[in-house]
């Protein structure tokens, strides 16, 4: 469709769950490229919603360390498609127990999205998790060791958005999408004037 064909990958890194690839490409006018791709397995990431007995929305967080930043990050639950041929709703179930300790009684698919389209083939499978259940956490690595969980109304994280609190774009997808989700539930919901 857009006229470019992918020639072939050279690797040059094998980690552990991703690899780096020197990939060559053709143009529609038959000039030759090359570009370097982090070549991913993908990723999933949830939402997790709660709602108090006034109905108010809040969100449960995770603030662990990334070391690419050196920086506590705050952000929703989320992990590497690691476990071979694994459904994404299950490494959501699964990510959720490890780092926030809630078990989801209900995974709405929301969207997946290309988390850094110029770098890596990666995408990400984000979901909203709902009918929550605490359960004990199941960390696994120093980062999620040494995590803690944060809940915070959905309200409070939308500002930290905007005020650029919160810089983590699952996150910041993640709540734009439900904020806009419930809002367009409260316009049909509303009772005519």
């Amino acid at each position: 469709m857009s006229g470019f064909r992918h020639l072939d990958d050279r690797v040059v890194h094998q980690g552990h769950v991703w690899h780096v690839a020197v990939a060559r490409f053709e143009s529609p006018d038959a000039e030759v490229f090359e570009r370097d791709i982090v070549r991913s397995p993908g990723a999933v990431a949830a939402l997790p919603l709660l709602f108090d007995a006034e109905g108010n929305p809040s969100v449960v967080f995770v603030s662990q360390y990334r070391p690419p930043f050196d920086d506590q990050v705050l952000e929703i639950p989320a992990g590497m498609r690691d476990v071979a041929d694994e459904p994404t709703a299950v490494t959501a179930a699964r990510e959720l127990v490890e780092e926030v300790g809630l078990r989801a009684g209900r995974l709405e698919p929301l969207v997946d999205f290309y988390p850094s389209a110029g770098m890596t083939d990666s995408v990400l499978s984000l979901y909203l998790a709902t009918d929550l259940v605490a359960v004990e956490r199941d960390t696994h690595g120093p980062e999620e060791a040494h995590s803690q969980v944060v809940h915070l109304p959905l309200d409070t994280a939308i500002e930290m958005v905007l005020a650029g609190e919160i810089r983590d774009a699952k996150t910041i997808i993640g709540l734009l999408l439900v904020e806009r989700q419930l809002a367009r539930a409260d316009r049909v919901d509303r009772p005519a004037p």
